[in-house]
């Protein structure tokens, strides 16, 4: 098949290697022009995925259309930031019958959509996949063994993603809770950023162990009140994603989170970071996702308060402590 993935970043890239490997015919849309001519001469993403050989047959490029051209699947994997834009750019160029896949993870700021909803607003009528799941880039690339979900409402359109990215070393598992998949891999950056910030302060497993839990029962409860279904949060892009991005050395959302844990300000934590943190951006919209919902989110809640209102951080672990006490289980 001929494959576009839109987004040049370290997943993206990894996708796009996987994708090549498994013998399809993949352009790679890259916004930096060093990334794109890395990519082309030296078959490497010198900038976000450095140090990791890619197949030689992927051919990247600047240029949106030419990339998206006669494109049999699309995936997308821009920062969230950014998705809309794109995807309304290139929507003229993506042909008749094209599945759309969606890689990338947040909450929109504004609208508070989801990254499918986003795609699938500027792509009427087209079927949109999500894809998510426990997933560093350097290892998918390394072809270390890897599990992720592929969901959407339309099962055809979630088994051809499934047949196109699966290989021996990359294994994908269809889903149709969109709305679970989505919010699991976009909440569990939070929970990350939150992970960081408890180490940071000098906490241990014990603390680290309760605020993983106590934080997939808030992204259970957001995503009950959402639609989805309390099960997926069980499985890769809940609780498999969570536990990858809040105790893996790669994650940058727990990097982030042990530097304002250690006192940085949120502008000292991010500087001169080239890649995003999307836990930072998807907190803002979570927390207003769960007071549009009347849903109580006291993690996403205080970091919150952490990142953008100068709370400390171990004032806001005592604070946590003493919140009220109340049943392990919602009612």
């Amino acid at each position: 098949m001929r494959c576009a993935v839109v987004g040049a970043g370290a997943w993206g890239t990894a996708l796009a290697h996987v994708l090549a490997t498994n013998g399809h015919e993949v352009r790679l849309w890259a916004r930096e022009p060093d990334v794109m001519a890395a990519i082309n001469s030296r078959h490497e993403n010198t900038v976000f995925l450095s140090g990791a050989p890619l197949h030689k047959s992927i051919v990247a490029s600047n240029d949106l259309g030419t990339v998206l051209d006669g494109a049999d699947v699309i995936v997308y994997a821009t920062p969230s930031a950014h998705l809309r834009s794109v995807a309304k750019s290139g929507a003229a160029f993506v042909k008749g019958g094209a599945i759309l896949a969606v890689a990338t993870k947040g909450i929109e700021e504004g609208t508070l959509a989801l990254m499918t909803d986003v795609v699938a607003a500027e792509h009427p009528g087209r079927a949109v996949v999500a894809i998510s799941g426990p997933s560093f880039a350097s290892e998918v690339v390394a072809r270390q063994p890897t599990a992720i979900v592929a969901a959407s409402e339309s099962p055809e359109a979630a088994h051809r993603v499934q047949q196109v990215l699966s290989s021996a070393s990359f294994r994908v598992y269809s889903q149709r809770d969109v709305i679970g998949v989505e919010l699991g891999g976009a909440l569990k950056n939070v929970m990350a950023v939150a992970t960081g910030i408890v180490e940071g302060v000098g906490l241990g497993h014990n603390s680290r162990a309760a605020l993983i839990t106590r934080g997939l029962a808030e992204m259970t409860r957001l995503g009950v009140a959402l639609g989805a279904t309390a099960s997926t949060f069980a499985g890769l892009a809940g609780v498999g994603d969570l536990v990858l991005t809040c105790t893996g050395s790669q994650s940058r959302n727990r990097s982030i989170g042990e530097e304002i844990g250690r006192g940085a300000t949120l502008s000292e934590a991010l500087a001169g970071k080239q890649t995003v943190a999307e836990g930072v951006v998807t907190a803002k919209s979570a927390g207003q996702l769960a007071t549009r919902l009347s849903v109580e989110m006291p993690i996403v809640e205080m970091v919150n308060r952490i990142l953008f209102e100068g709370h400390t951080a171990h004032r806001a672990v005592a604070e946590m402590m003493a919140r009220e006490l109340r049943p392990e289980q919602d009612a």
